[in-house]
This record gives C-alpha cells, structure tokens and sequence, in this order.
C-alpha cells in the first residue's frame, strides 16, 4: 500500500504524518485491499481569526476509488473528521462487495404448507 501525504500552505511535520498513519490504521483494520492512499492537507488564510483547515484522502482500492474531504478550524479535528467519513464508505464498499446470496424463495419452506401435515 502506498501512502502519500502531501501539503498545501503547511508543513507536514513528522508529528501530521504519524497521526495521520495512526488514524488509517482504522480503515486498514476494516479493509486490508487498499492499493493506495493520497492525502492532502490545505489551510486555507482567509482572514487571521478564519483559518479553514481542509484535508482531503484519495483511496484508491481495486474496483473503486473513493474520494473524501473535510473542514474544521483545526487540522487535527479536520483528520479526524475525515477519517471518520472515510471509514463509513469503507463499510459500506466492504458490505456491498460481500457475497450476499440469499436461498431462491421456490426453496425456502412454506409455513402454510408445514402447518397441513
């Protein structure tokens, strides 16, 4: 799997890069067929007291890529979010690709006919 983290007007300091790692964990506990991971991280100046912390994750997965993004006043609390966005559409892609055959219903027993006998 690949991980790419990147920047726009901030710095990725070790420390944004190990949390962020950390946080995927999740998503790899749930989902182990990811084939690569971008992350964007943005802050967006507009005034001085309106920082606007956006970060953005492209999962790429075989079949289906999966695109999410947030905004918060903290970058820390825009990962978050973004990690919990994230891990919803990963159970949800999982469920869907699950085999969910069901029994034909000219199988299924008829309780009518059970309770003739």
């Amino acid at each position: 799997m690949n991980l790419t983290i990147s920047g726009h007007h901030v710095e990725v300091t070790p420390a944004i890069r190990e949390y962020v790692q950390t946080k995927l964990e999740r998503v790899r506990r749930h989902f182990d067929q990811v084939i690569d991971i971008a992350v964007i991280l943005t802050v967006d100046k507009l005034r001085e007291k309106d920082k606007r912390h956006k970060a953005d994750i492209n999962l790429h997965l075989s079949g289906k890529d999966i695109h999410v993004e947030s905004l918060a006043h903290d970058l820390y609390a825009a990962i978050d979010a973004l990690v919990d966005k994230l891990d919803r559409q990963v159970i949800k892609h999982k469920d869907k690709i699950q085999d969910h055959q069901h029994d034909a219903i000219k199988h299924i027993p008829d309780p009518t006919s059970a309770q003739l006998d």
